[in-house]
């Protein structure tokens, strides 16, 4: 899979985010602090950026930093198409795959160790979305709400 990873700071966290995800044979495409030459680290941009990517299927998936991570998941959440979720442990995470259909994983720069982010991941990668038909018509209702309310970002 192709996982695009975005934060407005580098840290020794979204670091070893970067290396978990390529030791898991991912691909990681990188936005904002986490480029090598960043242009724009500011978390609104760089959580839409981001979120746009995976919206357009440019990458399959998303994982978003910023320092309490409920900014970012904001920002995300504006785009189409995309469920962003902010966790920090492994049963959100898993919950948020399972009935949310989550696509980008958010966590907290202050709060998420790197062992927690571990078992997050684990939880995140090992954990498919549900395909029963209440949980398909919630995904569903998502969809239609999202669809009368579009804005242009």
């Amino acid at each position: 899979m192709r996982i695009a990873i975005g934060s407005d700071e580098k840290t020794s966290l979204t670091h070893y985010i970067i290396e978990e995800i390529a030791k898991r044979g991912h691909e990681v495409v990188t936005f904002g602090a986490l480029k090598e030459q960043p242009k724009e680290v500011d978390w609104p941009l760089v959580s839409a950026q981001l979120a746009q990517a995976v919206s357009e299927g440019k990458a399959d998936e998303g994982i978003l930093f910023c320092w309490t991570g409920t900014g970012a998941c904001i920002a995300a959440n504006k785009i189409p198409n995309v469920r962003a979720a902010l966790c920090a442990d492994a049963e959100t995470a898993k919950g948020a795959r399972t009935w949310n259909h989550a696509n980008v994983l958010v966590l907290s720069l202050r709060l998420i160790s790197k062992p927690v982010a571990r078992e997050i991941l684990e939880a995140w990668f090992s954990t498919p979305y549900s395909e029963d038909d209440w949980n398909l018509q919630q995904i569903e209702r998502i969809k239609e709400i999202e669809s009368t309310n579009k804005r242009a970002c």
